[in-house]
């Protein structure tokens, strides 16, 4: 089988992930993550939009890990992207940085909001 390196032009990619921590670009970061082209951001979790409404104007939807298994966003959460105009896809966390991943380098306006695993 012949892998491919996946070029992240305007992006830092999720490099792995393990309990309580991401890596990213390379470097460790301990808790939730929010991570938007060339920025990675402690995170909150759902009880914080204030972060990931950093990205609007230049993410078409925001990826949202959920932990090790997927769950429903909190409707509060939800309502301020929607009134945003800002989509939301909840996955489990390691599906979030996997797709982030994907999307990413292909360019694709799009960020990624990560609950540890």
């Amino acid at each position: 089988m012949q892998f491919n390196e996946m070029p992240f032009e305007d992006a830092i990619p999720v490099d792995g992930y393990g309990p309580g921590m991401f890596r990213i670009g390379g470097k460790v970061h301990e808790g939730p993550v929010f991570l938007c082209g060339e920025r990675v951001l402690p995170w909150g979790g759902l009880a914080d939009t204030e972060t990931v409404m950093e990205a609007r104007g230049r993410v078409d939807f925001v990826i949202v890990g959920t932990g090790a298994e997927m769950t429903h966003l909190p409707a509060a959460f939800r309502a301020v992207f929607d009134a945003a105009g800002i989509g939301l896809e909840p996955m489990a966390s390691a599906t979030a940085a996997r797709t982030y991943n994907v999307l990413a380098s292909e360019g694709r306006r799009v960020a990624v909001a990560l609950l540890p695993v």
